[in-house]
């Protein structure tokens, strides 16, 4: 069976808002760090360096059309029988700040790649940082509103609505989320030879 391998990236900020008002710690103060992580391990199958596609076989045997960027310079170096390992790791860390202080919102991503000639491999990062008020809170529903820099408010249904003690109306959040893509090719270990 054949499917196209897709990577879902969630940084629109209705999403940065859901996620960070369902992910407070559990040691009473109102910042969180905490993150997933996906991982897939496949097979080269084939390599099209015309039409840059690899196509992959994963561990239960489906195969998978993967497209190449040019930016990627060493896929001359992808064989047939390689290992191919893609991480994928989100993280979201909210913090209360005090109202009026400056918050370093904004986005940028950084990419870094094997060097020509190595194993393909490398590294995309992409962070968001967003602030958010709280205008309401509703801990009989187990929501919370928040209004962004935009005026736009968001209301959303917290995962632990006991987190709602942990803020209160007029608090300033300060939202940053974090996503990496880490993709690196290895030859398959040989078996060593019997004497």
């Amino acid at each position: 069976m054949k499917k196209t391998f897709v990577l879902v990236l969630a940084s629109a900020f209705v999403f940065v808002i859901i996620s960070a008002c369902s992910l407070w710690t559990d040691a009473g103060k109102p910042d969180l760090v905490r993150g997933k992580e996906l991982i897939m391990v496949a097979t080269v199958v084939k390599v099209d360096l015309d039409t840059r596609i690899v196509t992959l076989k994963d561990a239960e045997g489906d195969v998978i059309d993967f497209a190449v960027p040019r930016e990627a310079v060493n896929l001359p170096q992808v064989k047939p029988g390689d290992i191919v390992t893609v991480k994928y790791l989100e993280a979201i860390a909210v913090e209360v700040i005090k109202p009026g202080k400056s918050a370093a919102a904004g986005e940028r991503t950084t990419i870094s790649r094997s060097k020509p000639g190595e194993m393909p491999g490398g590294v995309i990062t992409h962070e968001k940082a967003v602030t958010a008020t709280v205008k309401a809170i509703d801990k009989q529903a187990g929501t919370i509103s928040l209004a962004g820099t935009s005026g736009k408010t968001v209301k959303v249904k917290v995962h632990d609505p006991a987190n709602l003690d942990l803020v209160k109306v007029g608090d300033e959040l300060l939202i940053n989320y974090i996503e990496a893509r880490a993709i690196s090719v290895q030859r398959p270990e040989k078996a060593p030879e019997k004497k």
